[in-house]
């Protein structure tokens, strides 16, 4: 084992798009877990756009991160030492251990999972939180059905993906939008999107436009601004628009240039009967069974696909992160922090 545990705190509030200096790595002794506690090595180190808001002061819908903190995060990481009733040294298991080699854990929230049910990194992407976000809002909020012509930004990624083949296995028509060639060719050809529309595109909207000739009834939203801007005219009477991220927003100093689109937006709303609905996965808790039915038993059966971008060593997790925010990834982004036992 390490003799040091490699942090990465929270040195300052990001002041726009994040720098190196807002991030500061430490290495300090690796914890000594108490009487009913764990120590656990990660593993897998997901890295999510909703960490960006956890780095700004002020409240939200969850506690953000405070100075000299270590950064939050879920984990999929083994047992190393254990001294709580529940877990076996070598266990492996699912946690909010955050940007660290290692943590110590009273076991509140700590899931243990079977690494022969699938790979473990499964359980911070297709199989966990940004699986279970596309399920839920998809079925739940955008209240989809069959026939439906749906929309979904960030179609390549770990969310984005998922809705578009949930939408597909559900017999709708689906257009993603995605940023370079590639990503758009990986939802058409690999994940069977009827199409996908670049938004590097100096005709975007117009592309978009003829992307959707029926118009658009679900819109899923991961990024907001200008793919925000252009889907709303092709909203058709009763769309619904889930809310999930608006990554396009997350680094803004100050409002957007002027005119106020406000009014014209609200006007739209109540002429067109649009519901557009934000949420947060952890309301929906409920229906993990049925999620991990389902998503589960469209992986087994090849219906449904995933794709995961792997950046290996803790010290390379702020440029990762940043790359995230500038859309660099390719499919769920995952540092690996140590070795996976599990995998030959």
């Amino acid at each position: 084992m390490s003799a040091t545990n490699r942090q990465i705190l929270l040195n300052a509030h990001p002041v726009g798009f994040p720098v190196e200096t807002d991030l500061k790595v430490v290495d300090t002794p690796v914890p000594e877990p108490g009487g009913g506690e764990i120590l656990v090595r990660t593993i897998y180190l997901s890295l999510d756009p909703y960490m960006r808001g956890r780095m700004n002061p002020g409240p939200s819908y969850a506690k953000g991160v405070d100075l000299g903190e270590v950064m939050g995060a879920q984990t999929v990481g083994q047992v190393v030492t254990s001294r709580h009733p529940k877990f076996s040294e070598g266990d492996i298991v699912l946690s909010f251990g955050g940007w660290q080699q290692y943590s110590v854990s009273d076991g509140k929230g700590v899931q243990t999972l079977d690494p022969g049910l699938a790979p473990i990194s499964t359980a911070v992407g297709v199989l966990g939180m940004p699986g279970m976000t596309a399920y839920v809002g998809l079925l739940d909020v955008g209240e989809l059905k069959e026939g439906d012509n749906v929309v979904v930004s960030a179609a390549s990624g770990a969310v984005g993906a998922v809705v578009g083949q949930i939408a597909r296995i559900k017999g709708c028509r689906v257009v993603g939008v995605a940023g370079a060639k590639k990503k758009c060719d990986y939802v058409t050809g690999e994940l069977g999107f009827d199409a996908c529309v670049s938004h590097y595109s100096e005709t975007f909207p117009q592309d978009l436009n003829a992307a959707c000739p029926e118009g658009i009834d679900v819109y899923f939203e991961n990024v907001g601004g200008k793919v925000f801007d252009a889907v709303v005219p092709l909203l058709n009477d009763f769309a619904r628009v889930p809310v999930c991220g608006r990554i396009a927003n997350y680094n803004m100093t100050e409002p957007p240039p002027g005119p106020n689109e406000v009014p014209r937006l609200m006007g739209m709303i109540l002429v067109r009967r649009l519901m557009i609905r934000g949420f947060i996965v952890y309301d929906r808790a409920h229906r993990q069974a049925d999620f991990l039915r389902d998503v589960g038993g469209w992986i087994r059966s090849g219906e449904l696909k995933y794709r995961e971008d792997i950046v290996d060593g803790i010290e390379n997790a702020i440029g990762a992160f940043q790359g995230l925010l500038r859309g660099e990834n390719f499919g769920k982004l995952l540092i690996r922090v140590s070795d996976d036992p599990t995998q030959p």
